[in-house]
C-alpha cells in the first residue's frame, strides 16, 4: 500500500504556489529539465543528489527520465537500479481538493522499463523488475516481476 501525506487546499492545482516556494521549483525545475538530457550519468546522478535527492553511486537514470522537482529530498534509488527511457518518478500529486506527496523508494538491483511512471509513496523492493510503459501505483516486493497499467504481478 502506498504511504502518502494528503492535505486538504480548495483547488490544489490553482494554489500550487501555496506548497513550496515558487521560485524554488522554478529554479529546480529547470535545472532538472536540463538534466534530464545529461549524457554523463555519474554528473547527473550527482546533479540531482545536490537537491536532496539520494541516488546511490552505482544506480543510473536513462535519457529523458523525469524526476520530481517538487520534493526531490523524497526519492531514493540504491545501487544498481536502472531507471528506464523516459521513465517519470513523482513524489506528489495535485487533486480538486487536495494534494499528497509520498517518499519513493527503489531499490537495490531493481529495473524500471522504459516509459513507466513511479506514483508517490511507493516503495520497490530489491531484485524486481518493472515492465514498460507501466503505472506503479503500489508496493513491490522483492524479487518479483510486474507489470501494466496499473501495474499487476506477471510472474
Amino acid at each position: 500500500m502506498r504511504k502518502i501525506q494528503e492535505t486538504r487546499l480548495k483547488n490544489a492545482l490553482k494554489n500550487w504556489h501555496t506548497v513550496k516556494n515558487p521560485l524554488i521549483v522554478l529554479a529546480t525545475g529547470i535545472i532538472f529539465y536540463f538534466n534530464r538530457f545529461n549524457p554523463f550519468l555519474g554528473l547527473k546522478n550527482e546533479i540531482y543528489n545536490l537537491f536532496g535527492t539520494k541516488i546511490h553511486k552505482n544506480a543510473r537514470l536513462a535519457f529523458g527520465v523525469w524526476v520530481d522537482f517538487f520534493f526531490p529530498e523524497l526519492i531514493e534509488i540504491n545501487d544498481g537500479a536502472v531507471v528506464g527511457l523516459n521513465s517519470t518518478i513523482l513524489t506528489h500529486e495535485f487533486l480538486p481538493h487536495s494534494w499528497r506527496k509520498g517518499r519513493v523508494s527503489i531499490g537495490k538491483n531493481v529495473l524500471i522499463g522504459a516509459n513507466s511512471t513511479i506514483m508517490p509513496g511507493v516503495s520497490i523492493e530489491e531484485n524486481s523488475l518493472i515492465g514498460a510503459m507501466s503505472l506503479v501505483n503500489k508496493d513491490i516486493p522483492a524479487n518479483e516481476l510486474w507489470g501494466g497499467v496499473p501495474v499487476r504481478k506477471i510472474k
